[in-house]
C-alpha cells in the first residue's frame, strides 16, 4: 500500500483516503483470524482469491447469498457500539445458504459511511470477523466507501456476501419430505436482525432509555437485548447433516413463521406448528405488550425465539435433537408435517 497516496482536494470534498488505509491496517489482525486453507490472497488486492477443496465431491455446486443488517444499525448508532453488528451481517448470509446444505467458504463485506473513522470501521469489521470464525468462512475482501453528503457522518450501512459449496446430490430441496416428518426448532438469541422498523416504533428507541435494567428482560437493558447478535447455526447444522437425513431447513428472518417456514415445504404438505411448544423469548412478550401487537402479527414479523426450523424423519427426530444439543443448540420438537395446501398452520 502506497504511503504517498494523499489528496488534499479530495479531503476538502469530504473523503479522506488516508483514513481508509488506516482502517485496513487496524483490521488486518482480525481478518487473519478468519483465514482458512483455501485463501490465496492478502487483503488489499483488487479481488479475493479462494481455492475450494472439492475432494470427495462428485458434482460440487457453488451457493451464494447476500444480505444486510437493516435498521438494527440504528441501535448501534444510538448505543455507539459497533463491534457486534458485523456478526449479524455474516449470520444473515451464512444462515441462508446452510438451508440448502452448503458449507460457507468465504465472505466479503461492504461498508458505506458518512465519514470514515478508522477505529469505528475496524470495530465493525471485527464483528464481521467474529461471525466468519463462527461460520468457518474466510473474510477475503471487502470495501469501505466514504459518502459525504449522502448520509450523516456518524452513520453507515453494512452489507455482506458469502459463497459456499455443496455436492449436488446432497442439496436439501424438500423433494423427499412427507406426512409424518417432524419439525425441529433451533432457539434464537433474540430478535436477530429482522423486524427492527417495528421494534423501533414500539419502543420509540430514539427517545427511550436503552441502558436501564428491565425486569421483564431478566435485568438486562433494552439496548443490550435488542443489539444481541444473530445466532449463527452453520457448524451445528453441518454436524447434523453428516449423521441425519434432513429434508428441509428454514432460516426464520423477516416475515417470521408465516413467510419463512413455507419456503422449505413442498406443495401439498403443511408444517403444523404447536404454539404451546414455542419457547417464546421475553423480548417478544415485551414487544407484543408494549406495542399491543396481535399474536398473528408477531408470528408474521419476528422469529419469536426460533431462529431456524429443520424437518427430519420422525424416526430420526430424537437423534437429531441430541446431535444439535451436543453441538450447543437448544433444539426441541416444534411440530410435524401433515397434508395440506397452506404450507403452515399454527395451532
Amino acid at each position: 500500500m502506497s504511503t504517498k497516496s494523499k489528496s488534499d482536494s479530495y479531503a476538502a470534498a469530504g473523503v479522506d483516503i488516508t483514513a481508509g488505509y488506516k482502517s485496513v491496517e487496524l483490521m488486518k489482525q482480525d481478518i487473519a483470524r478468519t483465514a482458512t486453507e483455501g485463501v490465496c490472497s492478502d487483503v488489499g488486492g483488487f479481488g479475493g482469491l479462494f481455492a475450494p477443496d472439492i475432494a470427495g465431491m462428485k458434482n460440487p455446486v457453488l451457493v451464494s447469498g447476500t444480505d444486510g443488517v437493516g435498521t438494527k444499525l440504528k441501535l448501534a448508532f444510538l448505543l455507539d457500539k459497533h463491534d457486534t453488528i458485523g456478526i449479524d451481517c455474516v449470520a444473515m448470509c451464512v444462515n441462508d445458504i446452510i438451508c440448502c446444505g452448503a458449507k460457507p467458504l468465504f465472505f466479503l463485506d461492504y461498508i458505506a459511511c458518512g465519514k470514515n473513522i478508522p477505529e469505528k470501521i475496524a470495530a465493525i469489521v471485527k464483528g464481521v470477523c467474529d461471525g466468519c470464525v463462527q461460520a468457518g468462512a474466510a473474510l477475503i475482501g471487502g470495501e469501505t466507501a466514504e459518502h459525504p453528503g449522502m448520509m450523516p457522518e456518524e452513520e453507515y450501512d453494512l452489507a455482506g456476501y458469502c459463497t459456499g459449496i455443496v455436492d449436488r446430490e446432497k442439496i436439501i430441496d424438500n423433494k423427499t419430505m412427507e406426512e409424518g416428518d417432524v419439525v425441529i426448532a433451533l432457539v434464537s438469541s433474540g430478535v436477530h436482525s429482522n423486524g427492527f422498523s417495528l421494534v423501533r416504533k414500539v419502543f420509540d428507541v430514539e427517545n427511550a432509555d436503552l441502558t436501564a435494567p428491565v425486569e421483564k428482560l431478566g435485568g438486562k437493558s433494552l439496548g443490550d437485548t435488542l443489539l444481541t447478535p444473530t445466532r449463527i447455526y452453520v457448524k451445528p447444522v453441518l454436524a447434523l447433516l453428516s449423521e441425519v437425513t434432513v429434508k428441509g431447513i428454514s432460516h426464520i428472518t423477516g416475515g417470521g413463521f408465516y413467510e419463512n417456514i413455507p419456503r422449505s415445504i413442498p406443495d401439498g404438505l403443511c408444517a403444523r406448528i404447536r404454539k404451546d411448544a414455542v419457547k417464546v423469548l421475553p423480548i417478544f412478550d415485551l414487544i407484543a405488550e408494549t406495542g399491543s401487537i396481535p399474536e398473528r402479527d408477531m408470528y408474521n414479523t419476528f422469529n419469536m425465539g426460533v431462529g431456524m426450523s429443520i424437518v427430519v424423519p420422525a424416526s430420526e427426530a430424537d437423534k437429531a435433537v441430541a446431535i444439535l444439543k451436543e453441538a450447543g443448540e437448544d433444539a426441541y420438537i416444534l411440530g410435524e408435517i401433515v397434508k395440506g395446501e397452506d404450507k403452515i398452520e399454527l395451532i
